[in-house]
């Protein structure tokens, strides 16, 4: 029987992790359902905005293709 695909690898664990550091997370845990969930401390420092208000924060095509592979699970 071939094995199937895993639903989290190593890299997405890695990419959690890094982000995680980056905004201060205390923990980062993976449950048996292959969900990644990263606890941030009350003390975390907030990302800061960008310098104009009016600017809109639009994901790249490579950004959203990985979102939808991870929500469709």
């Amino acid at each position: 029987m071939p094995r199937r695909p895993a639903k989290v690898t190593q890299a997405d664990i890695a990419r959690a992790i890094r982000a995680a550091k980056e905004a201060g997370a205390s923990a980062v845990t993976v449950d048996g359902d292959s969900v990644i969930r990263i606890i941030l401390t009350a003390s975390a420092t907030a990302i800061k905005p960008a310098n104009s208000l009016d600017e809109v924060w639009v994901p790249s095509e490579a950004l959203q293709r990985y979102l939808k592979r991870t929500e469709s699970g």
